[in-house]
């Protein structure tokens, strides 16, 4: 089964590397972009058919590895077969 794991910065947390990739859209005249975060996306393919099954166990290894839970959100997907 393949789960989408998005993680993102929290609310209120600095994000540089936004800041930086939107200063530099600002140069080349995309004006039109107000903020920029950036976040990564974990894919995974693990061997468990039961959805709530596999939240649970993905649920653990995003508070375990995955995220930094103190200044990181994250979401959890399965999309469609």
């Amino acid at each position: 089964m393949k789960v989408i794991v998005n993680i993102q910065l929290k609310n209120g947390v600095l994000d540089p590397q936004g800041k930086a990739v939107h200063h530099a859209l600002s140069s080349l005249k995309f004006n039109e972009v107000n903020e920029v975060r950036i976040g990564k996306q974990i894919i995974l393919d693990i061997a468990e058919s039961d959805i709530e099954k596999a939240k649970a166990r993905v649920t653990v290894m995003c508070d375990e590895l995955l995220a930094n839970t103190v200044i990181e959100d994250y979401s959890i997907e399965f999309p469609a077969c």
